[in-house]
């Protein structure tokens, strides 16, 4: 797959960010956007440090995502100026000297102590919205992530410039890479600990480097949300695979699930697959003017028109949803903004100007209750899922009858299915970020 040529669209991107960032500024009433690229976090009564993740507010703007004690300063009307911690050190790395296709677009100062930026920091930090956590302030430089500013940027972050949807394309690459790697891993009957690495391995990404840990479950264990114990041992008799995994490019997140069946368990499959065609469905109604929560509900119509028919609910699947039997089988949302974060900000932001759109009742972890419009990058990952504590839930409320629990019995040890992609909200049809990777690398 050719990838766009990033340094042709790195300048329309920073003037997009510098007219986004002159309108903040404004609506706070500052002259200077100040943003900290982050410090180290060393652990409780030791020497050792967490790994290091930088300010999202400033890799928005720059590439770089290993430069800790760094600023990036902004004033409108003036190029924007990086000061650039590159210390004299022999314990560790040293960041390489600034280069690249960004490196032309700033005034770059290199500072060899994390105090020198205070020379080149505006004179009065009461005019500064600085952006940042509370350990980034140096002297008087404290963050004071004023709302209007963040409220501004945060909810134009979900509208993706060129530039950032060629780092997403990236990113699914690198990810796809994995993928591949990681089923045939399990085909081959590894554990979860050797597929996860299989795949870190393929996407040439580590812990430090993917966006989130990955989730890698065998069996029972895909019923576990966020399953990442990551066993040593493979089980002996492997039946199902679910994966949910990422990569990273400059900074920027991909997030694919798929699960796959053993070889041998065919109903397992064909459950697999008719949830495989709804979640196509689904992304293909990705649309500016679609309202995500109502395309959340049709996914547990969707799902639990699949149950019926696979015998697990003997109700129709508005009664299902009615009575909050479909949130037994399908308890999370069906996705979120992603890009510089995974899960990304401003997901229920009712404005530029703050407010919150709340989730509709009975479904308390939808990530994303915004419409839709171009530019926005969604994920689409509905799931079904045998999970003990809220089957448990459904007999208590008293819709035992709505389940066969002898077709429950045959698909728990499965776990559970999701399926995950990456969808550009565009003027016209859905653009799937991921799905053309798959077949590309074949």
């Amino acid at each position: 797959m050719t990838l766009p040529d990033l340094g042709a669209l790195y300048p329309d991107h920073l003037r997009v960010l510098a007219r986004r960032a002159d309108e903040a500024l404004a609506r706070g009433g500052f002259d200077h956007l100040v943003v900290p690229s982050g410090s180290l976090h060393y652990q409780l009564f030791d020497d050792r440090d967490y790994p290091y993740a930088v300010n999202p507010q400033f890799k928005s703007w720059l590439p770089l995502t290993r430069l800790p004690d760094s600023w990036l300063v902004y004033t409108p009307g003036r190029r924007p100026q990086l000061v650039y911690h590159q210390p004299h050190d022999y314990w560790h790395a040293v960041p390489a000297a600034p280069s690249g296709w960004w490196a032309g677009h700033f005034d770059i100062q290199i500072i060899r102590t994390p105090e020198e930026a205070l020379v080149l920091l505006p004179k009065d930090p009461a005019r500064c919205a600085i952006l940042g956590e509370p350990q980034s302030a140096l002297g008087g430089f404290v963050p004071n992530n004023p709302q209007p500013v963040i409220d501004y940027l945060e909810y134009q972050r979900a509208f993706k410039t060129p530039y950032e949807i060629a780092l997403m394309r990236q990113a699914q690459v690198h990810a796809v890479r994995g993928h591949r790697a990681a089923e045939a891993a399990f085909r081959a009957g590894a554990s979860e600990f050797g597929i996860h690495m299989a795949y870190c391995s393929a996407v040439g990404q580590d812990s430090n480097d993917l966006p989130y840990g990955n989730i890698v479950a065998l069996n029972e264990h895909a019923a576990v949300l966020h399953y990442t114990d990551l066993e040593r041992v493979a089980p002996p008799s492997p039946r199902s695979f679910l994966i949910d995994a990422g990569a990273s490019a400059h900074g920027y997140a991909s997030d694919i699930t798929r699960t796959y069946a053993a070889a041998g368990h065919d109903e397992f499959q064909a459950l697999i697959d008719a949830v495989d065609a709804a979640q196509r469905t689904l992304c293909a109604a990705v649309r500016g003017g679609v309202d995500y929560p109502q395309l959340h509900i049709d996914a547990h119509l969707a799902l639990m028109a699949i149950l019926k028919d696979f015998g697990v609910i003997t109700v129709s699947p508005e009664a299902a949803l009615a009575t909050g039997v479909s949130a037994a089988f399908f308890p999370h949302g069906l996705g979120h903004l992603i890009g510089l974060q995974v899960h990304d900000v401003a997901g229920f932001a009712a404005s530029d100007q703050g407010g919150r759109i709340e989730r509709p009742a009975g479904h308390p972890y939808l990530r994303m209750t915004r419409v839709l419009e171009p530019g926005m990058v969604v994920t689409i990952e509905p799931g079904v899922y045998f999970i003990d504590m809220l089957l448990d839930e459904v007999k208590q409320a008293g819709n035992a009858a709505s389940v066969d629990w002898a077709r429950v019995d045959f698909f728990r040890p499965y776990g559970g299915i999701r399926i995950e992609d990456e969808v550009l909200c565009t003027d016209g049809e859905a653009d799937n970020l991921t799905r053309p990777v798959f077949a590309a690398q074949g």
